[in-house]
């Protein structure tokens, strides 16, 4: 659920992206990019409304500033965010079998809705990587004029940027910048 979470702020929330300014999707394209985010996972893309769309573009601004807050090495704020989300969401455990597939633990909320459902399971998700030595594994990318978010799942957490062409775009800055 955490690659959720990383999918959901980078997809509908703006800023930078790649080097370029970044302006989510509105409409039935912000409903197109949320079902593509939930499919994280080999999950199936479930049916997203442009209403519920913009209740998760709501949630992704508020897990945006957990990432931001670990990345300032503010812990205690980004904790505070996502006990805010969890209280909200009403998260608890549940286990649950559907669509032919074997017990699995659900995070949803009372209330069911699907915005509800998935800002309970992500908060749970930050919960349990920022209730664990592993919180510095969030972060925002470095490079410049890129604001997107990114969980280091690398072996040695030393991951500082959003994507391979992020990192690329700064090698090769560097590069001609020495050789210049």
């Amino acid at each position: 659920m955490v690659a959720v979470a990383v999918g959901l702020v980078n997809a509908l929330t703006e800023g930078e992206a790649r080097g370029r300014p970044y302006e989510p999707p509105t409409g039935e394209a912000r409903a197109a990019a949320v079902a593509d985010v939930l499919t994280t996972g080999d999950r199936r893309a479930p049916a997203v409304t442009e209403a519920e769309a913009g209740a998760l573009a709501e949630v992704a601004g508020r897990l945006r500033g957990v990432f931001e807050a670990v990345t300032r090495g503010d812990v205690d704020a980004a904790a505070l965010t996502v006990n805010g989300l969890l209280a909200e969401t009403d998260a608890r455990p549940h286990l649950d079998r559907h669509d032919g597939e074997p017990w699995h633990i659900h995070f949803h909320g009372a209330g069911g809705t699907l915005a509800g459902n998935y800002a309970a399971s992500c908060a749970t998700g930050l919960a349990v990587v920022l209730g664990s030595e592993l919180h510095d594994r969030l972060g925002v990318c470095t490079a410049p004029h890129c604001d997107r978010v990114y969980v280091d799942t690398s072996r040695n957490g030393t991951r500082r940027f959003c994507s391979t062409a992020c990192q690329n775009r700064v090698k090769t800055a560097a590069f001609r910048a020495r050789g210049a």
